[in-house]
C-alpha cells in the first residue's frame, strides 16, 4: 500500500471521527506530504509501516537546516504523530516509529495586543461613506467584543446572534460550540450594518445566513479578512505586528487584566486546554510590571 492510500485514509478520519475543519485537514496532509518529499529525495523507499525513528530523527534535521522555526517543526511533528496513532488505530502497522520522535522545544512567545485606544485609532480611519465600512468597522467591533477567530468571524451567521441577550452562537473548531456574550457597540455597529448595507445586497445562493458579505453576495475570505486589519492598522500608524488572530488576543488580555476569572476566558476563547488560555497570565504580568516601572517612586 502506497502513501497516498494511507493519506486518503488518514484525511477521511480526520473529517469523519475528528471533525476537523477543512483548513486543519489540509495542514496535516501538508505535513505528510513534506515527509514524502524527504523520502522522494533521500532516495528512501521505505512505506508507512516500514519507516524508522532514525529516518523520522533525519527528517527532522533536514527541516531544522532548510531553516524552518522550531514552531512550524512543533507543529509538523504533531502532524506526523497524528498519523501514526491513525495507523496503529486502524490496525495498519504494528510499531509505532513517531512514538518517541521529540519536537524541538519552543519559546511561549507573548502575543501583540491592542490596547482600546488603538482599536479606536484602527476604528477611525475607516471611510465610513462607503459601503464596506459600515461592514468593516462591524467586523472589527465584533471581533473584538467576542475573540472570534477568523475563520469564527468569515461563517458567522445572522440566526447565530441573540440581538435581545446579547450571545454569539459560535461553531469553533472540530465543529465544537460554545456561547461568547457580545457588547453592545458591537451589536449596535452589526444593526448599523445590517438595516443599512447588508439589506440592499442579494446574497447568492447559501449564502442568505452569513452576516458579513462581499458586494457579489458571499461571504468574506480568511485572507480578504487579514489584508483589511492590515491595512487598518498601518493606516492608523500602528508598528505592532498585527493580524486578526492579534483582536482575539487583544479581547482576551484585556479580560484577564480586569480580573476576569481564566477558566470563563477559557470557554469564551473555545480553548480545549486551560493551558493555552494561561499564557494571558503571563501577558498581565507583563502589564504589572510595566505599571510598577511607570508609577513606583522606587522602580
Amino acid at each position: 500500500m502506497n502513501w497516498q492510500i494511507y493519506i486518503k485514509g488518514f484525511k477521511t478520519y480526520l473529517k469523519l471521527e475528528r471533525s476537523l475543519s477543512v483548513n486543519s485537514i489540509e495542514a496535516y496532509e501538508h505535513d505528510i506530504v513534506k515527509l514524502c518529499h524527504f523520502l522522494e529525495l533521500k532516495n528512501i523507499n521505505d512505506t508507512p509501516e516500514e519507516i524508522t525513528l532514525a529516518t523520522l530523527r533525519e527528517f527532522l534535521r533536514w527541516i531544522t537546516e532548510l531553516g524552518m522555526m522550531p514552531t512550524s517543526q512543533a507543529r509538523i511533528i504533531s502532524g506526523i504523530k497524528t498519523f501514526y496513532k491513525y495507523l496503529l488505530m486502524e490496525d495498519l502497522i504494528k510499531k509505532n516509529p513517531a512514538e518517541l520522535l521529540e519536537a524541538p522545544k519552543t519559546a511561549r512567545k507573548l502575543p501583540d495586543v491592542l490596547h482600546v485606544d488603538e482599536i479606536d485609532k484602527m476604528l477611525s480611519v475607516i471611510d465610513l461613506s462607503k459601503p464596506e465600512g459600515l461592514r468593516n468597522k462591524a467586523i472589527i467591533e465584533t471581533m473584538f467584543s467576542c475573540g472570534l477567530r477568523v475563520t469564527e468571524t468569515v461563517n458567522l451567521k445572522i440566526s447565530d446572534i441573540s440581538f435581545d441577550e446579547f450571545f454569539v452562537r459560535v461553531i469553533g473548531k472540530g465543529n465544537k460550540e460554545r456561547l461568547v456574550p457580545i457588547g453592545r457597540v458591537a451589536i449596535k455597529a452589526i444593526n448599523f450594518y445590517t438595516e443599512n448595507i447588508r439589506n440592499h445586497i442579494e446574497p447568492k445562493t447559501g449564502s442568505s445566513d452569513i452576516l458579513f458579505l462581499n458586494n457579489r453576495g458571499t461571504k468574506l475570505s480568511r485572507v480578504m479578512i487579514f489584508l483589511l486589519i492590515k491595512k487598518f492598522a498601518m493606516e492608523a500608524g500602528i508598528k505592532k505586528k498585527i493580524s486578526p488572530h492579534t483582536l482575539r488576543h487583544s479581547f482576551a488580555t484585556s479580560l484577564v487584566e480586569a480580573g476576569a476569572d481564566l477558566r470563563a476566558v477559557q470557554q469564551m476563547l473555545g480553548h480545549e486546554s486551560i493551558t493555552t488560555t494561561e499564557i494571558y497570565t503571563h501577558i498581565d504580568r507583563e502589564y504589572l510590571r510595566d505599571v510598577i516601572t511607570q508609577f513606583h517612586p522606587r522602580a
